[in-house]
């Protein structure tokens, strides 16, 4: 696999033409690009990998590490151009029980079960669940991403020297400004750069990337954790393996689908899953924390820079690397208050406004809006998207169930003769709508002979053909006669299992 090997279709550029990796290595304009949003997502990921890795409980490498090989890896194997892919907060409160309580050994044997269940997991089609994640879930998990990227920067804006206010507003600034007069060279790297000049040159005391923690100065290095092959090893790491392995596919298959939506063009996401898994490996095998897609770092890098192939990917691994490594020193000056200013920036951004105007939520059905709303709150409350998610989808469930339930209708059509009477039933039929039709007969008011016509309904489950079994019998204990008619095909195929549940499954 190379890097001018598409993962899937080309990538559209903002003026709609397909652009492949190969294209954009002979477009400087396109590579100027590439190179430069690849350069500031680096510069991005150096704080929230050291932030990660003390959530984690371990050493800032660690997480610097994860953050450089999952990147480079990806850039290969996925199959979302120009989604990055790091340590992550979800990955960290996943894994931080096990690094606290068994140690670096047991965290890095579960970051490499999670990769091997990733892959397994994707193999077996787990992308194709995508599709049943309601639009109001993914409003709700964008929306909850900009609230979580921006409350990420309040302990950087909270008990700090008052020279940070001024700083992060100049950088915001810029960034408004900036895109305006060019687009030349990305607006981020431009507000970095400046507010790390006037820190700099002026002297002024404020944090900066170096207070967060200690850079590494050498390679990573191969190696495999020290743990007994065991089924006691299995049991202490398998349910936090398979925990990442879940919430990683979850975030990155979702900021996938998001990518899609910005760019206007499609990924594989098979091919993303078990590249994450991959990718999830090779960190492990470097003494990574593991991780998974970064969202705010990709809006970095596709919204706010315009990157939109496998390059800028790389390149933000490798910067990331020489940066810190060969680097460290200046990169430690850069002033916490211009990355905060990026991280604001993208949180608006990332923000669906729309979704949240008044005249909006008043035309919007009010389960929509409890859809949206859950998702937000989950996420917000226990700062996991997965959660979230989850949580957004079952209840988007429920409501449609409900809704559905509703829509079945028992209707007296006909009467033949004085001795018949025909029902028609209309509607889908399933656990949820079928308990009721029970209550929907007149079994004691009804002549001897019932027809109920079943021609513009669908049978969908066992409890509905339990139901109709339950009609017969207490038409029969009337005395009467129940004939069912007007059963198409797949409803024939369920009403085979007649009289072998019982009335009351």
């Amino acid at each position: 696999m190379s890097l001018g090997t598409p993962a899937s279709a080309p990538v559209e550029s903002p003026d709609g033409r397909l652009i492949t990796v190969r294209q954009a290595l002979r477009s400087p304009r396109r590579l100027r690009t590439e190179v430069l949003g690849g350069l500031v997502v680096a510069l991005a990921l150096i704080p929230e990998a050291i932030s990660f890795s003390i959530i984690a409980g371990v050493d800032p490498r660690v997480g610097l590490f994860a953050s450089f090989t999952m990147a480079v890896t990806i850039a290969f194997v996925g199959g979302r151009p120009a989604m990055i892919s790091a340590a992550t907060g979800a990955i960290a409160l996943v894994v931080a029980p096990i690094a606290r309580e068994h140690g670096i050994d047991y965290l890095i044997a579960t970051v490499l079960l999670a990769g091997v269940l990733q892959i397994v997991l994707s193999l077996l089609g787990v992308a194709k669940l995508m599709r049943f994640i309601p639009r109001s879930v993914m409003v709700g998990f964008v929306n909850a991403l900009a609230i979580l990227i921006f409350t990420a920067q309040l302990p950087h804006l909270i008990g700090v020297p008052w020279l940070v206010y001024p700083l992060v507003a100049a950088g915001i600034v810029v960034m408004v400004l900036l895109p305006k007069l060019t687009k030349v060279v990305p607006a981020p790297l431009v507000a970095i750069v400046l507010v790390t000049v006037v820190v700099v040159v002026l002297g002024l005391d404020v944090p900066t990337v170096g207070d967060e923690g200690e850079l590494p100065r050498s390679l990573p290095t191969l190696l495999l954790p020290q743990v007994p092959l065991t089924l006691e090893t299995l049991q202490i790491i398998g349910p936090y393996a398979l925990a990442m392995a879940v919430v990683g596919l979850l975030e990155s298959l979702m900021t996938a689908k998001l990518v899609d939506d910005i760019t206007d063009s499609h990924s594989d996401k098979t091919r993303e899953g078990w590249g994450q898994g991959v990718a999830n490996l090779v960190t492990g095998l470097f003494g990574g924390m593991g991780g998974c897609a970064m969202i705010g770092q990709t809006m970095i890098n596709v919204k706010a820079s315009g990157a939109r192939t496998r390059i800028s990917t790389f390149l933000a691994g490798g910067f990331l690397l020489v940066l810190v490594v060969v680097l460290g020193d200046i990169v430690a000056v850069i002033p916490m208050a211009a990355l905060v200013a990026v991280m604001i920036m993208v949180s608006v951004a990332t923000l669906d406004w729309h979704s949240v105007k008044p005249s909006t939520l008043r035309q919007m059905p009010f389960s929509a809006t409890l859809i949206m709303a859950v998702t937000v709150v989950a996420t917000v409350i226990t700062h996991n998207l997965a959660i979230g998610v989850i949580l957004g989808v079952i209840v988007a469930i429920v409501l449609f169930a409900r809704r559905v339930a509703h829509f079945t209708e028992v209707v007296d059509v006909a009467h033949p003769d004085e001795s018949t009477r025909v029902y028609a039933v209309r509607g889908v039929l399933f656990f949820a709508s079928s308990n009721d039709l029970v209550y929907q007969f007149d079994y004691a008011g009804d002549p001897e002979n019932v027809i109920i016509d079943l021609s513009d309904s669908q049978i969908y489950d066992s409890s509905t053909v339990a139901a109709l079994d339950a009609i017969e019998l207490k038409y029969r204990q009337k005395g009467k006669n129940v004939q069912i008619v007007g059963l198409n095909e797949p409803s024939s195929a369920w009403h085979r299992l007649s009289g072998r549940l019982g009335a009351s499954h």
